[in-house]
């Protein structure tokens, strides 16, 4: 029986195990618009907290219905009402922290890069070590909210493709009888196309492809 293709065990997986953070959002981020990279941005700063997955996506659904989409209209708003939102959406446990990074991370955006990532990205070079370092400037966010803005961010018209640290630390490391560096390189485009939660679910490619 022949092995299946790469391109076909992506697609098992990816109907398999569902959308990613963007499509769960609506985020259209193929346009590549500076308004769906700050709500990637805003949804990668929540799940940077120990939260789950359905409380994060709840959260950053319920401040993109708040008209919250862009960094301008996100500073516009008070402490208050963000913590309001947050608070209602299930997200209480961390609402006031939270919603003093945002308007920080949305404040620092505005000054620096006229509220558009795209900006930041040509301020960093096109680096991607780069652009981990500016995007670490911004309040709230960690390597793992890094992680999944760029994990998610891969169908837009960002960069090249931008793997998570863990992955790309473990590829460096190949051990006898491991799997080669294309396996591992298919493996990883499955990753980053699954929520994190079921991400770890696309090693088992590296059976089938190996």
């Amino acid at each position: 029986m022949a092995k299946p293709s790469r391109s076909a065990i992506e697609r098992e997986l990816v109907d398999r195990h569902g959308r990613t953070y963007a499509e769960e959002l609506r985020v259209n981020l193929a346009r590549g618009t500076p308004s769906a990279l700050f709500k990637l941005l805003v949804a990668a700063i929540l799940f940077s907290a120990r939260i789950g997955a359905k409380q994060g996506v709840r959260a950053a659904g319920a401040l993109f219905e708040q008209g919250w989409t862009t960094a301008g209209k996100l500073a516009g708003s008070t402490w208050e009402e963000r913590v309001r939102v947050l608070d209602r959406s299930g997200y209480a446990r961390y609402d006031e922290r939270t919603a003093t990074m945002l308007g920080q991370a949305s404040e620092l955006l505005l000054e620096r890069y006229g509220g558009d990532l795209r900006r930041l990205r040509e301020e960093a070079g096109r680096d991607p070590n780069r652009e981990r370092a500016l995007l670490r400037q911004l309040k709230g966010l960690g390597n793992v909210g890094i992680d999944i803005f760029f994990r998610e961010v891969q169908v837009a018209p960002w960069s090249a493709p931008h793997w998570p640290r863990t992955t790309t630390r473990s590829s460096r490391r190949q051990r006898p009888g491991s799997p080669g560096p294309r396996t591992r390189q298919a493996t990883v485009r499955v990753t980053s196309m699954l929520p994190l939660g079921v991400a770890a679910s696309a090693g088992r490619a590296t059976e089938l492809l190996g």
